[in-house]
């Protein structure tokens, strides 16, 4: 089954796409009058996960007996709901780096200057991987799964229109993912158990301001404000439940913006797998269903050595299926995840950020450094650059 949650008239159901996905079952509709009561489980995704197996059996009984007799106001045509995420709020979400190209070009884009990002590159290729500097920054990844937790508050569904934040000016990036929800409740789980606690799988449009990310991430604390902000997480719009994805890790991974196809990967690429994520991650720990967790997978693409980063108005398609054939397959099949949204222009107000090193009081010792900026505010350049008076090492103020 393919289950999403919706918004009807004001309301949020959970409900089965259908009809190739241009039609909705409304489960819970369907299911009383099939049996006469509504039912615990169908009342939310958050319930559905919770209600394991019995839940499930009572979901795909409702589906079944919707699609026999198509009695009236069950079945909704997708075009007239909002689309929510799976789980609109998720108990918590977990990001793992588990494709081992993605955090080499991380390390080479963030943490070197860019003529040594090239120079790594270069003797990837030349000497094999063990002979980067990347690779030696990254030995604590090889031993265990890394993760932060991310803003759950901060999630949206399949077509959502995500808005620039006000302090990124000129790059706004994405990254294609898919994940898992947890639908049992556990602790200190064993890998040879841990895919029973599997409820389902999504696919993740994770949105990021790198302007401000890459300054953030020299404090060595984790992004903040690089990756909270509202939209900054969309989800969707299917949760899709193990019995249709057999194995996991036999998934055709890619992203497109505007109709071109620009990351292509694959889940065999994965170093960590779900089972030692989940296992990890519950270790002196309880976890909860409606718990998701994250694999990030932007780069390493067949199509682009360098993927663009997004501006308003751009389209981002990604989506995940099984590896049947090469090529093939249309583009939303019974098979497949994927997470369509829109980005529009940041809001009209006009922001400037200025960095100053305050490492000396002597002027000549003070560096200034603008990110990109508003047409605005450009005639004003001289005025700003003199301001040398700031005791801090970051400065926000708004025109």
């Amino acid at each position: 089954m393919r289950l999403i949650t919706f918004c009807r008239q004001g309301l949020e159901e959970i409900g089965a796409l259908v009809d190739k996905d241009r039609r909705i079952v409304r489960l819970q509709a369907a299911h009383q009058l099939q049996a006469g009561r509504t039912s615990l489980h169908l009342g939310s995704m958050l319930a559905f996960l919770k209600g394991g197996l019995p839940a499930r059996d009572t979901a795909q009984a409702a589906l079944e007996f919707a699609l026999s007799r198509s009695p009236n106001d069950v079945l909704v045509e997708r075009k007239e709901v909002e689309l929510l995420s799976p789980v609109p709020r998720p108990e918590s979400i977990r990001e793992f780096m588990v494709f081992e190209q993605h955090i080499l070009n991380c390390l080479r884009k963030f943490a070197m200057p860019r003529w040594l990002g090239a120079l790594d590159e270069w003797l990837d290729g030349t000497f094999g991987r063990r002979a980067t500097a990347a690779y030696r920054l990254n030995r604590l990844w090889y031993e265990r799964p890394i993760y932060y937790k991310g803003n759950r508050f901060n999630v949206v569904g399949d077509g959502a229109s995500v808005t620039i934040p006000r302090y990124c000016y000129a790059m706004f990036d994405w990254e294609l993912e898919c994940g898992i929800f947890l639908s049992k409740q556990g602790r200190d789980i064993q890998q040879e158990h841990a895919r029973d606690y599997i409820g389902g799988y999504t696919i993740f449009n994770d949105f990021s301001a790198r302007d401000i990310q890459a300054r953030e991430m020299g404090g060595r604390l984790g992004p903040a404000k690089g990756k909270d902000f509202d939209g900054g997480n969309a989800i969707g719009p299917a949760l899709v439940t193990p019995d249709e994805v057999p194995d996991p890790y036999n998934l055709v991974m890619r992203a497109r913006i505007n109709g071109e196809e620009v990351s292509y990967g694959h889940t065999q690429g994965m170093y960590w797998t779900f089972e030692q994520m989940i296992a990890y991650v519950s270790q002196n720990e309880t976890v909860y269903p409606g718990r998701i967790l994250w694999l990030w997978h932007r780069h390493g693409s067949r199509v682009r050595k360098r993927s663009p980063l997004l501006r308003a108005g751009d389209g981002a398609l990604s989506e995940a299926r099984r590896h049947r054939r090469a090529g093939g397959g249309t583009p939303r099949n019974p098979n497949q995840l994927y997470c369509w949204t829109r980005v529009i222009p940041t809001q009209t107000a006009d922001w400037k950020i200025v960095w100053l090193d305050n490492s000396s009081t002597s002027p000549r010792r003070w560096r200034t450094q603008f990110l990109p900026i508003r047409r605005s505010i450009a005639p004003r350049l001289p005025t700003l650059i003199t301001r040398r008076r700031f005791r801090s090492c970051s400065a926000f103020s708004r025109d």
